[in-house]
């Protein structure tokens, strides 16, 4: 706690094992410093306040909490937020931190990875600094960036483009504009999607990329059975691999 001053607002990394079997042991995949901030840490803004108890009574195995479990001041971002996105500044987070403005340190949690990054958050980040709050981001793991650094295309010029569109022709023609713009620019191009629709995903993509395309397709990262390929769309449809799709999955195109 920040005594007689305001608080600060931590963005704390999540795990990457949300929604998966298995779960990746913490101190494995995030390092002390970040979990002894979180331990004592007494309120939170989060997407879904159930997983965030979930995630922060692992960190009690590690470290002890500062509160029971039960006594933390857990508020949820809207869910509108969550489907929109909070990025383009239509959701007002300031009454949220009303607890940093009275002096407690606060934590920002997604369900998976760096907070405001893929997932929501941006409009907490963003009010924290209208309100001249100190923010604070701690190491953790991040999907893209692991699997950018994996993938062996442009880590120099990228773009993250999110979701792709779930009708089929939409979808082809974004596609086509992202391999369009990554060959010509250099500019490697990641994007996610839900774990149901990756099979189908990659179906489109190894249909619509060209052969001398490189695509990779990295899944389930830091968990114990993560998978990584990086290869030319030719190699992929000659090859035929078989990544473990159900587990989530980050896609990255480019030369």
């Amino acid at each position: 706690m920040s005594v007689g001053t305001r608080g600060q607002l931590y963005l704390v990394p999540a795990p990457l094992d949300f929604g998966c079997d298995t779960q990746t042991p913490l101190d494995a995949v995030i390092p002390a410093g970040t979990l002894q901030i979180a331990a004592r840490l007494p309120a939170w803004i989060c997407e879904n306040a159930k997983s965030t108890r979930a995630y922060l009574k692992r960190v009690g195995e590690l470290y002890p909490l500062a509160r029971p479990v039960q006594e933390l001041q857990i508020q949820e971002l809207p869910r509108d937020v969550h489907k929109k996105g909070d990025h383009a500044g239509q959701f007002d987070a300031r009454p949220l931190l009303r607890p940093a403005l009275d002096g407690l340190d606060m934590g920002l949690v997604s369900e998976a990875g760096m907070p405001a990054i893929a997932d929501p958050g941006s409009s907490a980040v963003r009010a924290a600094h209208d309100l001249g709050l100190q923010v604070v981001p701690l190491t953790g793991p991040m999907s893209l960036m692991l699997a950018l650094a994996s993938s062996g295309l442009n880590g120099q010029n990228f773009a993250f483009a999110g979701y792709l569109p779930q009708d089929g022709g939409q979808r082809v023609q974004r596609i086509r504009e992202l391999e369009s713009l990554a060959l010509k620019t250099g500019q490697a191009q990641l994007f996610i999607e839900t774990p149901y629709r990756n099979a189908a995903l990659l179906q489109a993509l190894l249909q619509t990329l060209q052969a001398n395309t490189r695509l990779s397709v990295s899944c389930g990262l830091t968990l114990a059975n993560a998978w990584s390929r990086s290869a030319l769309v030719s190699t992929w449809n000659r090859e035929k691999p078989n990544p473990p799709l159900a587990l989530p999955a980050v896609l990255c195109l480019g030369r």
